[in-house]
């Protein structure tokens, strides 16, 4: 799955949970909503995303990120 998938799927995940964690136990959680939304805004705008700097560390330490399509699938 590419970087930006995993980008979107994560935003996407944290805003209906935050949602969720707002109607059925404290309000307060639609800061967390606030807070994805604002660095989706900022990311568009400067065009640098905190969380794909995240993945891409935890992508090299992994060995390449992809369950399928390691050295192994390469020699095959």
């Amino acid at each position: 799955m590419s970087i930006e998938r995993q980008i979107r799927l994560i935003a996407g995940s944290l805003i209906l949970i935050s949602l969720g964690l707002a109607v059925w136990v404290n309000g307060n959680f639609l800061w967390l909503t606030a807070f994805v939304g604002a660095n989706l805004f900022q990311s568009a705008i400067t065009k640098w995303c905190l969380m794909e700097d995240i993945l891409r560390k935890f992508e090299n330490k992994e060995g390449g990120g992809s369950c399928c399509g390691g050295e192994e699938a390469k020699h095959s």
